[in-house]
């Protein structure tokens, strides 16, 4: 018991210094030896939970996607048909709390590598729902559900990063949810202010 809490302690204090010296220096110009100082760990420590930096980030994508899994569950659990805009909210107020995290991964620091780990894990994780949900429902999809996928992910990666960004977001989250709820339904052309086209 008295080791597992001290692994999660060292695997915690290597997290936090990863995401703070990326923000402050970026992740290409860190070392092994710049983490373990900043978290007080020694560096046989370090390679005894991890391979080296790029692994300490993996580990730390990994987390992230872990607990916005966990967040999302109810929330995707709310409705048969879907579009309800709860598990939208959810992930922006999961990107508020763990707001440094979600800016080194979405501005590509580590080669993109985490970034992409997080987009293919939402788009598969999406793809499946929108799988599932068609066959709920008894529908055919009119897109292929991992295109659809993919550019719904695409879009949501845009905000979570413009979201992040901000000091104070500019829209509330609760709008933000209604506006691209009501893109969803109703499309792009909607949304930008024309009718349905009449041929």
């Amino acid at each position: 018991m008295a080791e597992d809490r001290r692994t999660r302690r060292t695997r915690r204090a290597l997290n936090t210094a990863l995401v703070e010296l990326v923000l402050e220096r970026g992740f290409s110009s860190l070392t092994v030896e710049d983490i373990t100082e900043r978290a007080d760990v020694g560096r046989a420590t370090f390679y005894s939970h991890f391979r080296d930096k790029e692994d300490l980030f993996a580990r730390v994508t990994g987390n992230l996607l872990d607990e916005l899994a966990e967040r999302l569950r109810p929330a995707m659990a709310d409705s048969p048909v879907g579009f309800t805009g709860k598990p939208v909210l959810e992930m922006l107020r999961h990107a508020r709390d763990e707001r440094d995290v979600y800016r080194i991964v979405l501005r590509g620091e580590g080669d993109g590598k985490p970034l992409q780990m997080f987009m293919d894990t939402l788009a598969q994780a999406t793809a499946e729902e929108f799988r599932d949900r068609a066959e709920r429902n008894a529908v055919e999809p009119r897109i292929d559900p991992g295109l659809l996928a993919r550019v719904w992910v695409g879009e949501q990666i845009a905000v979570l990063r413009w979201w992040a960004e901000q000091e104070t977001p500019p829209i509330p989250a609760e709008d933000v949810v209604r506006m691209l709820l009501d893109l969803g339904l109703h499309g792009r052309y909607w949304a930008s202010g024309f009718d349905a086209p009449t041929s």
